[in-house]
């Protein structure tokens, strides 16, 4: 997946939700994202300013 190989490097954190079946993924705490895009593969990128990859949501 071409958006994960362009995430940041280093910790991350997750989180599942079963009844929304989403898994949450986070390269920053807090989370605070100022756009969004959804990708090809359904999954919602999350930016803080103009290049760095705050959150996946599948």
């Amino acid at each position: 997946m071409p958006t994960v190989k362009q995430s940041p490097k280093g910790y991350l954190w997750s989180s599942y939700d079963s009844e929304a079946d989403v898994l949450y993924v986070n390269f920053k705490k807090p989370s605070h994202a100022t756009d969004s895009e959804l990708t090809d593969d359904d999954i919602i990128v999350r930016y803080r300013g103009e290049s760095i990859v705050q959150k996946f949501t599948n």
